[in-house]
């Protein structure tokens, strides 16, 4: 409510000996009627301005002006000035008015020029203070000579003024802090939050917000394309000469401009050597201040965290561009391809890695999929929704193909999906994220929901750097160095919890001795479950299956003189963790350890890299024994896959054993050597 000496208060003042109409426009009018008038409402009237009020600068007249419009509930804008006539008389007159003064000028459309639909504020108010320039006895000064205080729209309350752009500043001071949060990595909401405890100050009351924040970075980074680009290859030069084992590789286009660049550190080649058997190839993002995707690869350590294996930068998403990406990880990483490769649905990227990495499989990252579902399902279903997904996941953790096919068929006539675009792409795809069709390759658990957000909320982390391109590669570095700061404490909280046996199985104690503690949790939990079922021994191998299941069960094949066990669920091939079946065959079979080849190397405590493992001390010979008895378990494995890796393999170990036995052998050598073996 307008209080009674509000509507007492003069609103209208003018110097009769400065009389001038005041035009805002051309379309602006000076008569508004009593029904669209606003009293802007003062406290006290030593703020309002009045005829004759004086002020050194109009500068100072401006800020005493703009004082008075936040405490009434509006915000001002310079609007005209006039000079004298003859030149180099200069300013004599200026015009304040009400930010929503005016009306929004008709632009003429320019096909050639997309136009902005951009929503204006104004309305014609005819709120104004004008101030004349007055020189006596030599001393210049500016007065008010015009002021209206009347609006026709309604006044913003105290708590809402402040969202005015007029009054959301940010000082040097906060610049400079929110430069630096940026190049830290933390997101705008972070900033924001941090900036608020240390003003101490109300969440959301800082003289600025989130969109100012988010427009000062993106002034930082409207810069020249082509200078950020050199800035860019400087910047990964200054990181190689610093460390030689940095590798970066990029192409110039034909007019000598950066194309795409790729790079990786030598904690990432290193982490590869072990962890790189199973990769996510992330191309969903994009650094949109420069409208560049994004692609990261990533892995998983034997401690179940993500560790970064590169980055690389497009400026297409193109088959010939991810086909350079994937053959310059390659490069990087010493020819090594991984076993198994997860991307999005992208079929540039699928071509790509057929090409490059033929004998790499290649998947769907699932929780991408899912991701996906409500836009493509939600109102198609309707409250049907809910129910579809449930059966959608049973099908997907189905075991057999053929369960899987009948069971989608099924579905897809139960909720009436015949002619849906989405389903029918899915169905088309299914061999490349069905459960059913991936048991038989490793993936190192990466497939699940919970990986995929550590590994999502890992990747965020330097998405969220809001710096300039040339120092994404190092706010990379940072990330990636905080991300190895933290695992190496989890590696040392996991290492110092005791770990608890709940069968008391000599299996269990020899793979807790041997297994990190998050591989060993995920066997335990098969080790248990193995006391639940029973086995009958057939001609070609043993029957497993639950004990209170009178049909069914997994098929387990177990050779002991080889030392070889599989099953048909395929859990080991997937997952790189025995499952309950075989663990119940080789408890059956009188087994008190599990098969060396089956406590393989990426899951084992091995912290350092096999290079920095084969070049440790004499002492240390119980690691490195440990680490060639993997590498031979691996060159098993990968050796059976067909009859031409046989012979190769058999070829080449007959030659390395001609070799070593040329070597000499010492007696201390021995000595220190032959308790091990015993242990082992």
């Amino acid at each position: 409510m307008m209080s009674e000496e509000a509507n007492q208060m003069l609103v209208v003042y003018d110097d009769p000996s400065d009389q001038r109409s005041l035009s805002l426009d051309e379309n602006s009018s000076t008569e508004e009627s009593p029904e669209e008038t606003r009293l802007s409402l003062e406290t006290s009237n030593d703020t309002v301005p009045y005829i004759g009020q004086r002020f050194p600068t109009h500068d100072a007249a401006y800020e005493f002006y703009s004082e008075f419009a936040k405490k009434c509930g509006f915000s001002i804008r310079r609007h005209r000035t006039e000079g004298k006539d003859g030149v180099g008389r200069g300013l004599t007159r200026r015009y304040f008015v009400c930010h929503r003064a005016g009306n929004t000028p008709v632009k003429t459309s320019n096909e050639s020029k997309p136009q902005r639909n951009r929503k204006s504020s104004r309305c014609g108010c005819q709120a104004y203070m004008r101030i004349s320039k007055v020189t006596e006895l030599g001393a210049a000064e500016w007065r008010v000579t015009g002021f209206v205080n009347q609006h026709n729209h309604e006044l913003l309350e105290p708590n809402q003024v402040r969202f005015l752009p007029a009054y959301r500043t940010i000082s040097d001071t906060d610049k400079s802090r929110i430069i630096m949060f940026a190049k830290t990595g933390i997101s705008v909401q972070q900033m924001m939050r941090l900036m608020e405890l240390e003003k101490c100050v109300e969440p959301g009351y800082l003289p600025f917000t989130e969109k100012d924040v988010r427009n000062l970075l993106q002034s930082f980074r409207k810069l020249d394309q082509e200078d950020e680009s050199i800035d860019l290859l400087r910047m990964c030069r200054n990181i190689k000469e610093k460390d030689p084992d940095f590798k970066f590789e990029y192409t110039i286009d034909s007019n000598n401009r950066l194309e795409n660049i790729a790079w990786s550190y030598a904690s990432s080649v290193q982490s590869y050597e072990i962890f790189g058997d199973a990769v996510v190839f992330d191309t969903t993002h994009r650094l949109t201040a420069f409208d560049m995707p994004l692609g990261i690869w990533v892995g998983m350590n034997n401690y179940g965290m993500p560790c970064f294996f590169g980055c690389v930068l497009l400026r297409e998403e193109n088959l010939r561009s991810l086909s350079w990406a994937l053959k310059v990880l390659l490069g990087f990483m010493n020819g090594k391809a991984p076993q198994t490769i997860l991307t999005d649905q992208n079929m540039y990227l699928k071509d790509a890695i057929a090409m490059e990495m033929p004998t790499t499989k290649h998947a769907l990252c699932i929780w991408m999929i899912v991701a996906k579902f409500p836009s493509w399902f939600n109102a198609v279903l309707g409250e049907r929704y809910n129910e579809w997904k449930t059966e959608f996941y049973r099908l997907y953790n189905l075991e057999s193909i053929d369960d899987f096919e009948l069971g989608w068929t099924d579905m897809v006539s139960s909720f009436g999906l015949h002619t849906n675009r989405h389903i029918a792409n899915l169905f088309a795809l299914r061999s490349l994220w069905a459960l059913p069709y991936l048991r038989s390759h490793f993936f190192a658990g990466m497939i699940t929901t919970g990986h995929s957000k550590a590994i999502n909320a890992f990747i965020q982390r330097f998405l969220s750097a809001q710096t300039r391109l040339a120092h994404f590669v190092e706010q990379v570095a940072v990330a990636v160095d905080f991300k190895d700061q933290a695992a190496e404490q989890q590696t040392m909280q996991q290492n110092l919890q005791n770990i608890s046996l709940k069968t008391g199985a000599p299996m269990e104690s020899h793979a807790a001795s041997v297994l990190t503690p998050f591989a060993f949790s995920r066997l335990q939990e098969q080790l248990v479950l193995a006391a639940h079922y029973a086995s009958f021994q057939m001609e070609d191998g043993f029957l497993v299956r639950h004990h209170t299941k009178l049909e069914g069960g997994r098929k387990v094949y177990w050779a002991p003189r080889e030392g070889i066990i599989s099953c048909s669920c395929h859990q080991f091939e997937f997952s790189g963790i025995l499952c309950r079946h075989a663990l119940r065959v080789l408890s059956t079979a009188n087994c008190f350890q599990i098969p060396d080849r089956y406590l393989p190397l990426r899951w084992r405590r091995i912290s350092t890299s096999p290079a920095k493992l084969l070049q440790s001390s004499p002492s240390d010979i119980s690691g490195r024994i440990q680490l060639l008895q993997g590498l031979v378990s691996t060159l098993v494995s990968e050796s059976a896959k067909s009859k031409e890796r046989l012979d190769i393999a058999t070829e080449q170990v007959s030659v390395l054993i001609s070799r070593i036995r040329e070597q000499p052998v010492s007696s201390q050598g021995l000595r220190d050597i032959s308790p091990i073996l015993g242990n082992l």
